[in-house]
């Protein structure tokens, strides 16, 4: 357990909530009940003075215009069993009791206990009317550990989520199920386990406790609490892929992004130099990177270097086609290996500052308006008991704060902006794998060479389709409103759907960013290990020696062959010159994580063992953490 989180309603961060979502207990400000109780005499002293106030002394949604009497009227049926509450207390309790009908699988346990400290969080503002017992009685529930069963779906988001709020108060009330110690238990039991008594609801007190945004925020917040994560595992996967390509480092120079100042770009920016820092992969000479070959018992020419899975070679380029480009090949030798001879490199890679980036910005847009609503008072009515009025309408409000549209843009948001990370990821995972795209990598990036290995093709057949899913689920449910409660709520925001949705889809994100991972550790164990074995090559044969990797050559005869021979010896000396190619310090430390717990692959073998452990290393963000060490 965390140390106890002072609730004051006005002070609440993110980074508390998920602490309580993950355990920490909570205590409430004793100004913040000093208010409470204020609001709560308040009304009391109304209800006294018999005035008409919504949802106190009147019926709720399309009963607004229903005046509670003094009694129910079937009391006075012949042989009629009254209940014992007065109808005040029966409407707060009828409200609870007839509201919990979610259905579905039930919320984690770190949802549900981000929920309650919501609630207690906003009821401490002093503005709803509810009792200092009764938001105790809630934060003892909350400490010692009773999770109330909420399904997930049930909540069109205004009035607030009445449905799923009405689940975490029915438990409160000695009704629902609740989970106590991780066994799930009718509600009453789970109170008397955890050694406390179920309530009874006074004046607007069932109103305080289910209407509000509680469940949108707390999904809302603990899906950006992941993606927070998601997103610098979505740098370091890109970075690894860039290495793994020898990339170019251009596109994402300080000056460059300068001239764009997106917030999210720049951060990106600034990741991927600290990311990709040391690399000497990375701007690595064109004609420097060699391509695959597929291996032959010929291949090399010791013992250490026939173990390699994988040939080397060139392609010379002849004195007739270098005809107006001679200034070129005096600058790049005039060989083609694993890269062309191009300034920039495609899309996925170059525009990954861009792409992230936005990703970035919409969920920092979705932390501001987060941010606000955990502070925000969010039922209705609201009550101002110390103003200044004529009339008690002044002082008991009824307004709109429980309609959820400010949280359900801002996932609208959040929700396009998943696929578009998890897309780009997938197109770098593609790229890697085609050998039409992987700049002078394998097939698939197995050697192969009895054509009977599939190496990582399918890893990418997974990843489109997480991505398609994703995709489809992309639609904004906010901009699809279902009017309710006999069209007295005549336009909802959905956003409890919205939200949830982005928490799940958060998850799915986390396994394509896995799969670029495990695939490029792989392409990158092939880069390196291809360009340093051309290193170790030039270090001890001749030019005649090296040649022989080099194809489209003179003939041993041919007058030009001499020619030929110091071109290639000066590839040669570059190469033997050069200290041992490296990926980038913190990519090399995420590099040596992964394959701690996966090792390269060098023949086909069962893989659904190794992409589950790459989900998981991404999940509990050990690969992060170890780029973070460097």
């Amino acid at each position: 357990m965390s140390a106890a989180i002072l609730l004051d309603g006005c002070s609440l961060t993110r980074e508390q909530l998920v602490a309580v979502a993950k355990g920490a207990s909570v205590q409430l400000d004793g100004g913040a009940l000093r208010a409470v109780a204020r609001a709560a005499d308040f009304l009391a002293e109304q209800v006294r003075r018999e005035e008409p106030i919504y949802g106190v002394s009147t019926g709720f949604g399309s009963n607004a215009d229903k005046l509670l009497g003094a009694h129910p009227l079937r009391d006075e049926l012949q042989g009629a069993t009254p209940s014992g509450r007065s109808l005040h207390e029966e409407l707060q309790r009828n409200l609870i009791v007839t509201h919990a009908v979610c259905v579905g699988e039930p919320f984690a346990a770190d949802v549900v206990r981000a929920m309650l400290c919501i609630r207690i969080n906003t009821l401490l503002r002093g503005h709803s009317g509810i009792r200092v017992e009764t938001l105790q009685a809630l934060a003892a529930m909350l400490n010692a550990g009773v999770v109330p069963v909420v399904p997930q779906l049930g909540s069109v988001g205004a009035s607030g989520d009445l449905a799923p709020l009405s689940h975490l108060a029915i438990v409160l009330l000695g009704g629902g199920e609740a989970f106590l110690e991780g066994e799930r238990m009718p509600g009453a039991q789970a109170l008397q386990r955890a050694g406390l008594q179920p309530v009874s609801l006074s004046y607007k007190e069932g109103l305080a406790l289910n209407n509000g945004t509680a469940q949108m925020l707390a999904t809302g917040v603990l899906a950006l609490q992941k993606l927070d994560d998601l997103l610098d595992t979505a740098d370091l996967a890109a970075a690894m892929t860039i290495d793994a390509f020898a990339g170019r480092l251009g596109a994402f120079a300080e000056e460059v992004h300068a001239l764009r100042p997106h917030p999210g770009q720049l951060q990106t920016a600034a990741n991927l130099r600290a990311l990709l820092q040391g690399s000497t992969l990375a701007d690595i000479p064109y004609h420097l990177v060699p391509k695959f070959r597929q291996w032959l018992p010929s291949s090399w020419d010791t013992a250490e270097s026939q173990s390699l899975g994988f040939d080397i070679g060139w392609d010379w380029v002849p004195l007739s086609q270098r005809h107006g480009r001679e200034k070129f090949y005096r600058r790049f030798k005039p060989f083609r290996g694993g890269k062309k001879h191009q300034p920039q490199d495609s899309y996925s890679l170059r525009c990954i500052p861009q792409v992230h980036g936005a990703v970035r910005d919409a969920v920092e847009q979705a932390k501001r308006v987060l941010d606000i609503e955990l502070n925000a008072v969010t039922d209705n009515p609201l009550v101002f008991p110390d103003a200044q009025a004529e009339h008690v309408e002044q002082q008991v409000i009824s307004a709109g704060h429980f309609h959820g549209m400010p949280l359900a843009l801002a996932m609208s948001y959040v929700k396009a902006a998943i696929p578009v990370l998890a897309s780009i990821s997938e197109r770098r995972l593609n790229k890697l794998v085609d050998p039409a795209t992987n700049d002078g990598l394998p097939a698939f990036l197995i050697g192969n060479e009895d054509g009977t290995e599939s190496g990582f093709m399918i890893v990418q057949y997974t990843a489109a389709a997480i991505v398609n899913d994703l995709t489809s689920r992309a639609m904004p449910a906010s901009v699809y409103s279902i009017p309710t409660s006999a069209n007295a709520e005549d336009h909802v925001s959905m956003g409890a759907n919205e939200a949830r949705h982005v928490l799940a889809m958060a998850d799915d994100l986390g396994k394509v960013l896995a799969l670029e991972l495990y695939t490029a550790a792989q392409a990158l164990d092939l880069r390196r290990d291809m360009i340093n074995a051309a290193r170790g090559l030039a270090d001890r044969v001749d030019a005649e020696g090296f040649a022989a990797k080099v194809q489209g050559g003179p003939l041993p005869s041919a007058d030009d062959r001499a020619g030929f021979i110091a071109e290639v010896d000066a590839m040669r000396a570059e190469l033997s010159a050069a200290e041992p190619f490296h990926p980038g310090a913190a990519v090399a430390r995420a590099h040596a994580a992964l394959r701690e717990a996966i090792p390269f692959l060098e023949r086909d073998r069962a893989l659904d063992d190794e992409v589950a452990t790459a989900v998981r290393l991404v999940a509990e963000g050990s690969l992060l953490a170890a780029s973070r060490r460097a």
